[in-house]
């Protein structure tokens, strides 16, 4: 009887977990440019999969300027869990990053019903490298941000950021642009897209243990090898008209979708 109690209680929960993230991804809150780009991020499977409950203790890497999982996540987490959003630093000397930490900035501020509960913090090791108070996290969430990293030969720094914001046990997910198995390393860094070997000896090297992979963010429509790389499809489209309903056609990216266990 008492364990039938407790299975009941724990399937009474992710209901609840799943009522609580769906009513997060419709919030009326969302831009409605982002909410439609659902169909090629699936966030309430990929956080799902990332086992991120409202209770959680969140740290959200690289936000960028509009936010667009954070618009999902700070609903989800103000009453019971806390997000930190691990922006890029506001001494960079790199203009895109300043300007994007501006914009968010003025999106928490303009929207503290939504966002007041957010903490931002800054992450561009090694100056910039504590997200979170050490061992405090339970997720760390990363969204297509490896190969910037990568290219500025930093990945090893990035994720023993990571590591160290994780409490035992916690999780760290990952989503990236996913390149072809043997795909060269500048090959890699050209186009955007990553190997799911290089990602994951990269969380191994810092420590994590790979738990699980998932083929929610998989696109068979994408065969990795476009002019412009990755940014070729939606939503850069940087070749403009080239070629755009093409482009359009394929959606966005391949992506990898990866979690990863501290011990």
């Amino acid at each position: 009887m008492k364990k039938f109690v407790i299975a009941v209680a724990v399937i009474a929960s992710l209901a609840g977990c799943q009522s609580a993230l769906r009513d997060a991804t419709n919030a009326s809150s969302r831009t409605p440019e982002f909410a439609l780009r659902d169909s090629f991020r699936h966030p309430q499977e990929t956080l799902a999969f990332f086992d991120v409950t409202p209770d959680k203790t969140v740290v959200e890497i690289w936000p960028g300027a509009g936010g667009w999982y954070t618009e999902i996540l700070a609903p989800y987490l103000k009453d019971h869990g806390a997000l930190y959003a691990a922006q890029f630093p506001p001494d960079s000397d790199i203009n895109f990053y300043t300007r994007s930490l501006a914009q968010f900035n003025a999106k928490l501020s303009g929207d503290p019903a939504t966002y007041d509960a957010v903490k931002v913090t800054y992450l561009y090791p090694p100056l910039h490298s504590i997200i979170a108070p050490p061992a405090s996290a339970d997720t760390v969430l990363t969204f297509r941000n490896v190969h910037n990293w990568a290219k500025a030969g930093k990945s090893e720094l990035f994720f023993d950021a990571f590591f160290s914001a994780l409490k035992p046990g916690g999780t760290l997910g990952v989503v990236e642009h996913r390149a072809a198995i043997d795909t060269s390393f500048e090959k890699q860094i050209e186009s955007g897209y990553m190997t799911e070997e290089y990602v994951i000896a990269q969380a191994e090297r810092a420590g994590f243990i790979l738990e699980a992979r998932s083929e929610i963010n998989a696109n068979p429509r994408d065969n990795h090898d476009h002019p412009a790389g990755v940014w070729s499809l939606p939503p850069s489209l940087r070749l403009g008209e080239q070629d755009r309903e093409h482009y359009l056609a394929i959606g966005e990216s391949d992506r990898m979708t990866l979690k990863f266990r501290k011990p």
